[in-house]
Order: C-alpha cells, then structure tokens, then sequence
C-alpha cells in the first residue's frame, strides 16, 4: 500500500517537535516542582529551625512548596553528602552548619565529600554559643569559672552534643584561650546534655543559644558568657567571654547557609539568591530568627572564601585538641 503524500512531511514535523519540545521544558523558568531542603540532624535542633523558617518564605517567593527532609547521623554528613550527590538541579538543597560543612572533614576519615562538592547560595544567619552552669555550682561568673578551673585542672567537666561538634570546639576554644585544662563529656545530643547538667552530673555546659535561651529564661541554668565577640541581644546582661582578658580572643558561633550541589545552573542559583536576599529582609523571617538568639545578615560575605576562612579557624582548634571521631 503506497504511502500518503504528506507522511515524509509528517514525519520531519515530528522529529523536530521532539527537540523542540524539550528545548521549551530546559527554558521553562525554575522552579517548576517542589524543593527540598536537606538538613542533616533530627527535627527540633538549630538548624532545623532555621530550615523551617526559611523554607515558608522561600516557597512564597519560588511560587512552588519548599519541604524540610531530615537525615540526621554523623554529625550532619549523611545529610551534606546526600545534597553533595544530588543532580545540581536545584531541587536539592541543603541547610548546613558549622559541623558538615568545617568541621567534619577535619575530625571525620569517614567524610568523602569536601567545599568543592557545593554550590554556595548564601548565609542565612549565626548565633553565639553560651557557657553555662547550674546555680547550685557556685559558680556565677566568668571569673569564678577561671579560678575554679585552674584551681582543679582537670576536675572541671564540660559537657557538649558530641565529638567534633561546634559546641566541643568552643569549649576546646575556651581552654585553648584561658590556659585551663577541663574534662570533655560528649553527649549525644543536647537533650541528655540538659539532663546531666541541671542533674549535677556535670560542672559546665556548651550550648547554642537557641536551645540554652528558656533554660536560662527559667532559671534552670546560669550563663555565664557567650562566646561571639559582642554580647548577644536577647541576653544583653550577659558578658561575652572575649569581655574577660583571659579570654579575649574567643569568638565562635554556629552559623547556617544554604547550599546546593556543585555544577547547578547559573540562572538557577541566580534566582535562589534573588529569593534569599529577599527572604533575609523580611520582618518575619528576621524576627522569628531573632527571638531565637541569631543575628541576620544584612548583607551576604563572599561565601566560597568565608567558608574556607572559618575551616581553617577551626583547623586550628582540632589541632591543639586533638579532636578526631574515627
């Protein structure tokens, strides 16, 4: 049976609808499906809240939801390894902190990815740590903390979420600093942190802000500074460590950005940085970050060199220390 006339036309009208058709899906503007947010602890820390909080104003602003996963282990690096494999799409994201992206390659032989697996997006916020204690030790102030340290080297335990965490590294700072030698108490978590503090089974406790705030409010623990180089707004009555000679070069904080794969899209990473700069200027997103204890940047740091420079700050730290979690 001969063919119609018009099937070899048919035919090429198909053939270039395919790739025209894919052409007009690559050009459609992103996002055009959910995003997700990666972080890599359990829900209800630090981080997590900030995931959260970022992740409603950004799905108001990308037109498309914007969903929280949680992959908690390994001090966030089953979660940063997993955007770190991700296709660089821009539909995998990830909130990190100071641990997946610093810290763990310092402390971890178990860590395979590095800075150069991520595409930076921005800084989201920081907030200080806080040194605290029960007020049953004692202990009332940053003075009182040096005596009592150098007075029992050794005796003096301190407790932190876990080896190689921000929170170990601070306090390993605050030794470093105040030629005091303490006894490191890693926990997992903050959770049984808080109950052997407020229970007496520990001298001294490292905290983020954001988790040591209502213990404080309630007077179940007594901060006795913080460890960023101004004192904190939502505790103004608290003395920043670096306030004490002793001390004056202690200045660490947890801070949080977002990043994506290494190789994602120019013009996508140009529109996330659009909706971040607008995100980290809106009332809601700047109040609810600051009644937990962070500061909001008002402008965004070179991401690559910042990320590199506090690496090499914590280098340091690990090194003294010692620090490694096989």
């Amino acid at each position: 049976m001969q063919k119609p006339a018009f099937a070899p036309a048919l035919s090429l009208l198909i053939a270039l609808a395919v790739p025209a058709s894919q052409a007009m899906a690559q050009a459609a503007p992103y996002p055009q499906r959910p995003i997700t947010l990666v972080v890599g602890y359990p829900a209800g820390g630090s981080t997590d809240l900030v995931a959260r909080t970022l992740a409603l104003d950004l799905a108001a602003r990308l037109g498309q939801p914007v969903v929280v996963e949680n992959a908690g282990g390994a001090g966030g690096s089953i979660g940063a390894q997993k955007v770190a494999s991700a296709t660089p799409d821009g539909y995998t994201l990830l909130v990190g902190a100071n641990n997946e992206m610093a810290i763990n390659g310092l402390v971890r032989k178990s860590v395979k990815y590095s800075l150069k697996n991520f595409t930076p997006i921005g800084l989201l916020g920081s907030q200080p740590l806080v040194l605290t204690t029960t007020p049953t030790s004692g202990i009332k102030s940053t003075a009182d903390f040096l005596r009592s340290a150098k007075s029992r080297p050794g005796q003096m335990t301190y407790g932190s979420s876990g080896v190689g965490t921000a929170l170990h590294v601070a306090g390993e700072m605050v030794k470093q600093q105040g030629g005091v030698f303490l006894t490191h108490i890693p926990y997992r978590g903050t959770g049984p942190l808080t109950t052997d503090l407020i229970g007496g089974n520990l001298d001294l406790g490292v905290f983020v802000m954001s988790s040591a705030l209502p213990l404080i409010r309630s007077g179940k623990l007594v901060a006795l500074g913080t460890t960023e180089s101004k004192r904190s707004a939502v505790l103004p009555n608290v003395p920043a460590l670096s306030e004490t000679p002793a001390l004056k070069n202690v200045d660490i904080g947890v801070w949080f950005v977002l990043v994506g794969p290494s190789g994602m899209p120019a013009p996508v990473v140009a529109r996330l940085k659009t909706a971040l700069t607008e995100t980290l200027a809106a009332q809601d997103y700047r109040k609810t970050m600051e009644a937990s204890g962070s500061v909001v940047p008002t402008g965004q740091p070179d991401l690559d060199k910042y990320l590199v420079s506090e690496t090499e700050k914590y280098r340091k730290i690990v090194e003294f220390a010692n620090i490694k979690d096989e």
